[in-house]
């Protein structure tokens, strides 16, 4: 694929987005093949545009929280007094992996009850490995002549960290945000299961009411979303990989 058509579907993928959350009722002739008796076409018991925007949020809310310990826990055992705490930085990493969302939303809404909440933590706790074990790689692929040379013009280790090895890996720590932030776009649509506002409650919908076009407007917004949102994260990585020299690789 050139990279010209590459931005001709991105820009498609992008209009036909942003008609489904401002103008849905555009598709409404095509939308009705798909519906019997009378069934509305259009999805009609809430805002596409308001349940997209929380559905963005909290996908970005969990990443972020993710992000910020993942790379904490990558920075505390890649320094000489943090090595030690590699395994259970791992565990604590791997605990999202080990248990589905579904089981953790299950165990978490006793606790902290429906809604949003409960959400966030499945997708906070999927969201650890992949930004960690990037960060790690990112930390620690690091040529150590480029160590030497920022400790050779009498850089702290704070200041080493600061400008010379947190900018290098930022494009390998990004394809790790990438990873686990399209991730939780998809997964995000089941907090609709514990009465979080997402994009799942059209497909839930539609799947109550056996009304195809329901579910279909709520899949193609989620994946128009993963899409654009994995274009543009990559183009990002990128940009910065030019900018330090260094190629982000792992996935």
């Amino acid at each position: 694929m050139t990279i010209t058509t590459a931005r001709l579907l991105r820009a498609v993928t992008l209009v036909v987005l942003l008609i489904f959350l401002f103008r849905p009722e555009t598709f409404e002739p095509m939308l009705a093949l798909l519906v019997a008796n009378n069934a509305p076409a259009i999805y009609n018991q809430g805002s596409l545009l308001s349940l997209t925007i929380s559905h963005l949020a909290i996908a970005i809310a969990a990443t972020a929280a993710a992000a910020l310990i993942s790379v904490g826990f990558a920075i505390l055992v890649t320094r000489d007094f943090g090595r030690e705490f590699l395994p259970l930085s791992r565990s604590v990493a791997n605990i999202g992996q080990t248990f589905p969302p579904v089981a953790v939303l299950a165990l978490a809404v006793p606790i902290v009850g429906f809604g949003t909440k409960p959400t966030l933590i499945a997708l906070f706790l999927y969201a650890l490995l992949p930004i960690f074990e990037n960060a790690l790689t990112g930390l620690t692929g690091l040529a150590p002549t480029v160590r030497e040379a920022a400790r050779g013009v009498g850089m702290t280790g704070f200041q080493r960290l600061l400008r010379v090895e947190l900018p290098l890996a930022f494009p390998v720590i990004l394809t790790g945000i990438r990873l686990a932030f399209v991730i939780s776009l998809g997964t995000a649509t089941i907090g609709s299961t514990v009465a979080a506002p997402t994009l799942g409650e059209v497909i839930i919908a539609g799947l109550l009411s056996s009304n195809t076009a329901f579910v279909l407007q709520g899949g193609i917004i989620v994946a128009a979303l993963a899409v654009l949102s994995y274009d543009g994260l990559t183009a990002l990585e990128r940009l910065t990989a030019r900018r330090t020299g260094r190629v982000a690789t792992a996935v």
